[in-house]
């Protein structure tokens, strides 16, 4: 009997403890759950502030664009050879500059590279040299240069060939220039059509997948293209 009434003890004390381990789990698991929420939170409000700040690109892009327009330059030959530099620099002549750089393929897939950078003005003049040597730079108007940049992503984007992925933070470089103020309507391609050439970086099948991609959009003769397919 005395045996009986232990047992039901102890049973009685296993049942209570397991009880308050299930409560203090459930409990543990809130408190960790809350806790990784308030963390993410923590980032979130660190990352917002540190746009505002002008930490992230869009925020530097942001403060850039107040900044004057030191030069607006770009390859004379872009459209008979289809690649080439567009370069937008900001800044004053003796303090930093921040320079936006897009490689642009007109013949077919539209903005291919950007790269955005704050130099020193003595770094800028040596970049416009460099490149002025392998394709010499021409002065563009901002409104030139900006709706050329508009219509040549939207017409590659029509091809299947987005721009690159940091292009629309970068254009915002151009701050208010307007590009309706230019009235040119550019003609991309060549001949009337796009022209594929394949990178000297490309795959086969990076090459294949692209001449297929126009194919399956132009048809076999809506296109023209140079590459290892």
């Amino acid at each position: 009997m005395l045996l009986d009434r232990l047992g039901a003890a102890s049973v009685r004390f296993l049942k209570s403890n397991s009880e308050t381990v299930v409560v203090m789990g459930a409990s543990n698991l809130a408190a960790r759950r809350a806790a990784k929420a308030n963390r993410r939170k923590a980032i979130v409000a660190q990352k917002r502030k540190a746009e505002a700040a002008g930490g992230t690109l869009a925020g530097q892009m942001a403060r850039a664009a107040a900044l004057p327009i030191r030069e607006c330059l770009c390859s004379e030959n872009l459209f008979e050879i289809g690649m080439g530099t567009l370069v937008l620099a900001r800044g004053s002549t003796v303090g930093s500059v921040v320079v936006g750089a897009f490689l642009l393929d007109t013949f077919c897939r539209g903005v291919k590279d950007v790269m955005v950078r704050t130099i020193s003005a003595e770094q800028f003049e040596a970049y416009v040299d460099k490149v002025d040597d392998v394709t010499p730079l021409v002065p563009l108007d901002p409104s030139y240069a900006r709706k050329l940049l508009h219509d040549l992503t939207r017409w590659s984007s029509s091809l299947g060939f987005q721009p690159h992925r940091d292009f629309a933070t970068a254009e915002r470089l151009f701050g208010d220039v307007d590009p309706q103020a230019c009235e040119i309507a550019f003609e991309f391609g060549q001949g009337g059509k796009p022209l594929y050439v394949s990178g000297p970086g490309e795959s086969f099948s990076t090459s294949r997948r692209h001449v297929e991609q126009l194919r399956a959009q132009l048809g076999p003769d809506g296109f023209h293209y140079i590459a290892a397919v």
